[in-house]
C-alpha cells in the first residue's frame, strides 16, 4: 500500500496532545497463565501511555512539530523526556512531587493474535490538573487531542474542560479517543459524551462506539455517534476503520496487512497517524488508511511506539 502525498507544504500548524504518559512492562507468554507457578515470558520495560504513543506517532508519520502535555513522577521523567525527543516530540512535561510515574503492566498472549490484557496504576499520569494548563500551549496549534484517560479522573475531567474552551475560543479544532473500554463502563457512556460535548473528532475503538451506544454492530455505532460528533472514526481492528458523519458512515476503510506480535498501542498509531494525516490536508478517509497503515507497522512491533530510526516524510511507502 502506498500512502497519499498530501503536498509539500507538511502539516498546517502543530499538534498539541494532552494525555497520559506511562512506563510499560511488556510481558509476552505462550497460551493461558498458570495461576500460583511461573510462567515463562519475554519482559520489556517500554516508555508508553496512550497520549504519550499519539504524539510519537504522529511525529513519525510527517507531523514536524508535535507536543505533549502530560504529568509524571519524578523517578522517570529525564528518560521519558530523551525518549520522547528521541520521537520528534516536544515534551511539556509536569513533574508531580507526590506520586510516580504511571505504570501499566501489559500481558500479551502470543497464541491469541497478540491480544493483551493491562494491570493500571495510573500513578501521576491522572493528576494533570487546571493549572498545568495555560492558554498559551495552543499557541501556533492547529489541532488539539486530548487521551481519553484524562476523564477518568476528576482533575483531568477539569483539564478536559479547559483545555476544550481554551481551544473553541481559539477557533483550534478538537479530538478525543476514548482509550478504555474498561474505564469506560465505569465512567458511563451519558457522562463521557457530556464531558466531550463540542469536540470535533472522535476516534473510538470497536468496543468503546459499542458501549457509548449500546448498538452491537460497530459501523450502526459508529453512525449513531455522528450524530453527537461532527466526525467519527471507529478502529475496527482487523476489519479496518469506519468513518461517520452526519448520522451515516461516508467511508470504509480495510485493515492493512499484518502479522502481529503485540497489538499494544495499535489504536495509539492509528490515532496518532490519522491526525498527521488530518493536518496535512488529507480527507477523513485517507486520513483513515493512514491510520489502518500505520496501525499494521504497530502491531508487528513490541511496545506502543513507532520505530525511532527514522521518522516518515509525508507520502513515503508503507511497507
Amino acid at each position: 500500500m502506498t500512502r497519499t502525498a498530501y503536498g509539500a507544504g507538511g502539516a498546517r500548524g502543530a499538534l498539541l496532545v494532552v494525555g497520559d504518559v506511562v512506563t510499560d512492562v511488556v510481558a509476552r507468554h505462550r497460551g493461558a497463565l498458570a495461576s500460583g507457578t511461573d510462567t515463562s515470558a519475554a519482559i520489556r520495560t517500554l516508555p508508553g501511555g496512550a497520549g504519550a504513543n499519539v504524539a510519537c506517532w504522529a511525529a513519525y508519520r510527517g507531523c514536524g512539530d508535535v507536543r505533549l502535555l502530560g504529568r509524571v513522577g519524578a523517578d522517570a521523567v529525564a528518560w521519558h523526556e530523551r525518549e520522547l525527543v528521541a520521537s520528534g516530540v516536544r515534551p511539556l512535561l509536569v513533574v508531580d512531587a507526590e506520586a510516580p510515574t504511571g505504570t501499566v503492566v501489559c500481558l500479551v498472549d502470543e497464541e491469541a493474535a497478540a491480544e493483551r490484557t493491562f494491570l493500571t496504576d495510573s500513578g501521576a499520569s491522572l493528576r494533570l490538573a487546571p493549572e498545568d494548563w495555560s492558554d498559551g500551549l495552543l499557541d501556533g496549534v492547529a489541532r488539539l487531542h486530548l487521551s481519553g484517560y484524562l476523564l477518568f479522573s476528576a482533575s483531568g475531567r477539569a483539564v478536559v474542560r479547559t483545555a476544550l474552551d481554551a481551544a473553541r475560543a481559539r477557533g483550534v479544532a478538537t479530538s478525543v479517543d476514548p482509550a478504555s473500554a474498561g474505564f469506560l463502563t465505569e465512567l458511563g457512556a451519558e457522562r463521557f459524551l457530556d464531558l466531550v460535548r463540542g469536540v470535533d473528532v472522535l476516534l473510538p475503538s470497536r468496543d468503546e462506539a459499542r458501549l457509548l451506544t449500546g448498538l452491537t454492530d460497530g459501523a450502526a455505532a459508529a453512525a449513531e455517534l455522528s450524530g453527537r460528533v461532527p466526525l467519527v472514526v471507529a478502529k475496527q481492528g482487523a476489519d479496518g476503520a469506519v468513518v461517520a458523519r452526519g448520522g451515516a458512515v461516508i467511508a470504509r476503510v480495510p485493515a492493512a496487512p499484518a502479522t502481529p506480535r503485540d497489538t499494544t498501542g495499535a489504536g495509539d498509531a492509528f490515532t496518532g497517524a490519522f491526525l498527521a494525516a488530518l493536518l496535512a490536508g488529507a480527507a477523513p478517509g485517507d486520513a483513515a488508511a493512514d491510520g489502518c497503515a500505520a496501525g499494521a507497522r504497530a502491531v508487528e512491533r513490541v511496545g506502543g511506539r513507532p520505530p525511532r530510526a527514522a521518522r516518515e516524510p509525508q507520502g513515503a511507502p508503507v511497507r
